[in-house]
């Protein structure tokens, strides 16, 4: 069973930075990926970031890219996404997920709602 542990959430001024970590066990598909959604109130949920685990390759949506870095410390199963430079329509409930399915060469970790395993969320919020 694969279970997550989010954490890291908060309230933050704009322009501030915060860390969102995600503790995954019972996964061990090392040629598949992680990554980070997000769903703002009364909005539909949206991709932010997606990690190969096996190389560590990194995928970014066009609204977090140079601001946010996905990383993963194997050895603790954790995929950290650092988030810098925060503005307040990065707001939302920030959830991790493992297991794309229908990825391919060309888009090994898709940026879509594709995931198998989905964690709790953890709330960010960003004060202007």
């Amino acid at each position: 069973q694969v279970q997550f542990v989010e954490s890291g959430g908060g309230s933050v001024q704009a322009g501030g930075s915060l860390n969102l970590s995600c503790i995954v066990s019972g996964y061990t598909m090392w040629r598949n990926c992680i990554a980070w959604f997000r769903q703002a109130p009364g909005k539909e949920r949206e991709a932010v970031a997606s990690i190969y685990i096996g190389t560590g390759d990194t995928y970014y949506a066009d609204s977090v890219e140079g601001r946010f870095t996905l990383s993963q410390d194997n050895a603790k199963n954790t995929f950290t996404l650092q988030m810098n430079s925060l503005r307040s329509d990065d707001t939302a409930v920030y959830t991790c997920a493992a297991h794309a399915d229908g990825g391919s060469r060309f888009e090994p970790c898709p940026l879509r709602n594709v995931y198998r395993y989905w964690g709790q969320g953890t709330e960010v919020t960003v004060s202007s």
